[in-house]
């Protein structure tokens, strides 16, 4: 439905602003696996409605990395409260690159990615040696003010994580279980990845 109001250009985004996640370290801009392409690729260049002014993406390849963080948490902070947070889930509970281990109190940072996180994503490169070894990420205290919180996963790969969400104590073991603490959080799984103790109602059957 979105599509469709964009491609119509019915829509109204002028007033919108966009804030990613997350974005690799070293990569530029213009690199194919880089999350400012993906964005570009995949939204802005298909839907060019959108005020550039209002797309905010961390710049991994800036040259004080521990300053663009800080600069990025501040915009973050000056924009208030966002109204939608999407968030995808890591095979080892991480969400944006928030990998275990990281306080409930962080805010935009520079991540170490563990190896299973770099074993992941080599998939988008042409081997493991070129995923990039660090990310900027928003930090879990950021992710959580969001007003309301949609988390998508797919695969069978990711329904382990989804189980740690679902049955574990809030732990910074797995990030992903913070989300506990939020009101609104709504969490959409395709089949395999559906721990199978748990009741499926699909979109199509939702009011």
């Amino acid at each position: 439905m979105t599509n469709q109001l964009l491609n119509k250009n019915q829509l109204n985004v002028d007033n919108v602003s966009t804030f990613n996640l997350d974005e690799y370290v070293g990569l530029t801009a213009s690199h194919p696996q880089s999350y400012h392409y993906y964005m570009d690729d995949m939204l802005f260049k298909q839907y060019p409605y959108f005020n550039r002014k209002n797309i905010h993406i961390p710049n991994g390849d800036a040259d004080d990395l521990n300053a663009e963080a800080s600069t990025y948490n501040d915009v973050l902070e000056q924009q208030g409260q966002r109204d939608i947070q999407i968030l995808g889930i890591g095979e080892n509970g991480h969400i944006g690159f928030n990998e275990p281990g990281t306080p409930f109190d962080s805010v935009t940072h520079i991540v170490d990615l563990t190896e299973s996180t770099i074993k992941a994503n080599s998939r988008y490169f042409e081997n493991e040696d070129d995923v990039p070894k660090q990310a900027i990420s928003m930090g879990l205290a950021n992710i959580l003010q969001a007003k309301r919180i949609i988390l998508l996963a797919f695969g069978e790969k990711k329904r382990a994580a989804i189980t740690h969400l679902l049955n574990q104590e809030i732990s910074v073991d797995v990030p992903a279980t913070l989300l506990h603490k939020h009101p609104n959080v709504e969490i959409y799984l395709d089949d395999e990845a559906c721990p199978k103790n748990v009741a499926k109602i699909h979109v199509d059957e939702m009011d």
